[in-house]
């Protein structure tokens, strides 16, 4: 039973003796005890921000599965998925304990999956305060009375000053982000990165709910209409899932991570948002801009010596970041659930320019476009990267799914299926040529393509109101209120007939090649789902 009036619990059962432990503060109370500590500036816009340190981002080949009898054989191993042995993690886990054993820690039970019926209950251990203030805004919140008799199903040990020892240990290196799907512990040390902490969890419900649950878990966004339409997006980091779905009009579900269950519901699993804040200003993104205050944690910004954050400063990271409660946007769904969706946008940022700013999918192109799930990397975001790059990442998530992306893949198409949804690709990203060419397509248009599906004005064109792009087979519409018709045809914006086409099929065969791995167990109809032609 936990004491909530003095805050105490004991730890003695995860092994981490005679800590001071600091139970369930308030988001002030944690934002306080960053600035006491040192480890943290308050911005001008009243949020606190923090550097994490050595790790800005996630370090994918440093997240590991214990491979025991759960999940040796369900999870699809691969250098995505890493095994850990099961001796190995103990030792670790021991040795990370007695490290914060002694120490002052904070402590915060919280939950994921805003439905009832697919409740996961999380107790959260952090050295660090800041780190605890991040579970206190991405996890969901129980009541006073829901901490009585609460019991933690998972548990998330986040020990950012621990060091792993390679040799010893069985890491790649010091930083690692262990699950253990037996014990249900996430294991996280050496580095800072607060995204590890949420996605641990993400991870896990990627395996548990559709292997226990019969749900679909979803790495998108989502929001709802006045009239009750939910819509999903889909997409990688930078694509747009916050800024889109964050929209006056409609009532955000949540900003990341989603089930959509046998029942027809759509589910937040979180209880906040965590966007990237890269150029992000007021003008373009009111919603977020204002979402950032005292309660937000910025992350790796630079800021001037008054605490003006330059947005546009990338010297520490591309990936700078903000997290917040939900509650900080003022049009949100309570409870965080939909009804089936009615729209699914997949969110590209083609750094080649040649996919349609807007495009409607087939039920096949819908199932090869989600088992692909691509963007672009451009120059400057990644050492080494001086051009375009393709990125692939299968369901849009591919780092967070356990399991064979086949097996999301299959269970997305037949809810969509089911459910007569219309599928969407909507390119964020640049027109009228490559990046450093072309310019990226404005925010405006992409805002009214999108309220355009909403409102019904493009459910309802017919065949002949599409073209049907020569490459990607992909049905373009060649009109969309709000949007200069020109945008419309990638083609048309280059303004180079040879050079586009030479791109274009440039793209095609990158997305040919990276679908060789599922051709095996791809059917027919999704292999004809994807671009047809080799060369120009």
């Amino acid at each position: 039973m936990v004491d909530t009036n003095t805050k105490s619990i004991s730890l003695n059962n995860l092994g981490i003796k005679n800590a001071t432990v600091r139970y369930q503060l308030t988001s002030n109370e944690l934002h306080q005890e960053t600035i006491d500590k040192e480890q943290g500036i308050v911005s001008s816009l009243g949020a606190i921000a923090v550097n994490t340190g050595e790790f800005t981002g996630r370090s994918p080949m440093d997240r590991f599965i214990v491979k025991d009898e759960i999940t040796k054989d369900k999870v699809w191993w691969s250098k995505i998925n890493l095994p850990f042995e099961e001796d190995k993690f103990d030792k670790l886990y021991n040795k990370v304990v007695d490290y914060l054993s002694e120490k002052e820690i904070f402590v915060r039970d919280s939950y994921a999956c805003a439905d009832e019926n697919y409740k996961l209950n999380i107790r959260v251990v952090n050295e660090y305060p800041w780190s605890n203030m991040f579970a206190y805004n991405m996890f969901l919140r129980p009541t006073a009375e829901e901490l009585k008799d609460f019991s933690p199903e998972w548990t998330v040990i986040n020990a950012p000053g621990f060091m792993a020892v390679s040799d010893e240990d069985g890491t790649r290196q010091h930083n690692f982000a262990i699950l253990n799907f037996t014990k249900k512990i996430a294991l996280i040390g050496g580095t800072g990165y607060t995204g590890e902490i949420k996605k641990g969890i993400f991870s896990a419900l990627n395996f548990i709910l559709p292997v226990y649950k019969n749900t679909l878990p979803m790495h998108c966004s989502a929001n709802v209409g006045k009239d009750g339409d939910t819509a999903i997006f889909f997409g990688l980091s930078g694509t747009g899932k916050t800024t889109l779905s964050t929209d006056p009009n409609r009532s955000l579900i949540g900003d990341d991570e989603h089930g959509w269950t046998a029942e027809n519901t759509v589910f937040n699993f979180e209880g906040g948002c965590y966007a990237k804040v890269i150029n992000l200003s007021q003008e373009q993104e009111p919603e977020i801009f204002a979402a950032i205050k005292k309660g937000a944690i910025l992350e790796n910004v630079k800021m001037d010596d008054k605490g003006v954050v330059d947005f546009t400063d990338t010297s520490i990271t591309q990936n700078t970041r903000v997290s917040y409660p939900i509650y900080h946007i003022d049009n949100i769904q309570k409870p965080s659930i939909g009804k089936n969706p009615k729209n699914i946008f997949f969110l590209t940022a083609d750094a080649f320019g040649v996919l349609p700013p807007i495009s409607k999918l087939t039920p096949n192109q819908a199932a090869y476009h989600f088992i692909s799930g691509y963007t672009a990397k451009v120059a400057g975001t990644e050492a080494g990267v001086n051009e375009p790059t393709p990125s692939f990442s299968a369901c849009f998530g591919a780092p967070f799914m356990p399991l064979h992306p086949t097996k999301y893949a299959e269970m997305l198409s037949k809810k969509m299926k089911d459910a007569g949804v219309n599928v969407w690709l909507i390119n964020t990203g640049w027109s009228g040529g490559q990046y450093g060419v072309g310019r990226r397509m404005p925010l405006k248009y992409t805002r009214a393509m999108i309220s355009a599906v909403l409102n019904g004005d493009l459910g309802s064109y017919r065949y002949e109101d599409y073209h049907i792009h020569s490459v990607f087979g992909v049905a373009q519409p060649r009109t969309c209120p709000g949007v200069p018709t020109e945008l419309l045809s990638p083609r048309a914006t280059w303004n180079d007939d040879e050079a586009y086409y030479k791109t274009a099929f440039k793209l095609s065969n990158a997305f040919r090649h990276n679908f060789t791995q599922f051709e095996e167990v791809a059917s027919e109809d999704i292999r004809r789902g994807g671009p047809q032609r080799y060369s120009f």
